[in-house]
């Protein structure tokens, strides 16, 4: 094996992604099934999940994907997820809790549910099913190679902007905060707690604004390094956290945005 295949290995390690079918969940599990991880892959949807296993296992990789149904939107939903994922596996070596939803409206408008609703799933969900799933976790962490929680921020949780998902962007600073309250306690356990703060990439939630290339073209010229993101990006961020290269690493929030988070508008002596 080589330097860099030590380095960025993944092979052989357990992964849990949930809603893993579209979008940034789909492109995390796709770059662990690749570098050889078995990657179990959780959303609503369970038929859905089944055949993107069976599309990401026929890419080739070294690795393995299986698919099932797990609802993180209720106690009930995730007692099920941890009794289904424990039936599978006694460890699991990385946790990824990318499950999530928005609520989009004009600030007078905006409904009271869409707090509760959303902080759910986006907040509530992944504080449970981390800490339910804490003793599969412990059973696969050691000093020199950790056991992985990565949480789905946002860019939209640094930046002040709310584009009316007031309770998404809400949200999603909230993970920011309890990515670093889990990291610095679940350290002693030897357990790693980072969160990726994506800015715009083609999904199903920004489908409303990337789903053409045209559209996509129009959102990536906002952003610094003129694009939006690509598969390969959260790929390369999720090997580099989960592998050799990330173990030393914990408590960050990880801008994968193009430079959206230092972007500003502000300007004091330069014309």
């Amino acid at each position: 094996m080589s330097y860099l295949d030590k380095l960025f290995s993944v092979a052989g390690k357990t992964a849990l992604v949930t809603g893993a079918a579209t979008g940034i969940g789909r492109m995390v599990a796709t770059g662990l099934v690749r570098a050889g991880a078995h990657v179990m892959i959780a959303s609503r949807k369970g038929e859905d999940c089944a055949k993107v296993a069976n599309e990401l296992n026929a890419l080739g990789g070294s690795g393995q994907a299986e698919g099932f149904a797990g609802d993180v939107s209720s106690e009930a939903g995730i007692a099920a997820l941890v009794t289904e994922v424990k039936a599978r596996t006694e460890r699991l070596h990385i946790l990824v809790n990318n499950a999530g939803i928005s609520w989009g409206a004009p600030l007078q408008e905006f409904p009271y549910h869409a707090w509760a609703k959303v902080f759910g799933v986006n907040v509530t969900a992944v504080f449970h099913l981390t800490r339910e799933l804490l003793p599969l976790l412990d059973a696969a962490a050691s000093d020199e190679d950790p056991a992985r929680v990565i949480n789905l921020g946002s860019v939209m949780g640094t930046q002040p902007l709310a584009d009316d998902a007031y309770s998404y962007a809400a949200s999603k600073a909230a993970v920011h905060h309890l990515t670093r309250t889990l990291a610095i306690e679940f350290a002693a356990r030897r357990i790693t707690v980072n969160a990726f703060a994506p800015g715009p990439f083609q999904s199903r939630m920004t489908a409303f604004a990337t789903a053409t290339e045209e559209q996509a073209k129009h959102v990536g010229n906002h952003v610094p390094l003129g694009r939006i993101g690509v598969a390969d990006d959260i790929a390369g961020a999720t090997l580099y956290l989960c592998s050799r290269a990330g173990s030393y690493v914990t408590g960050a929030i990880l801008p994968i945005d193009g430079g959206q988070s230092v972007q500003h508008g502000m300007t004091l002596f330069k014309e």
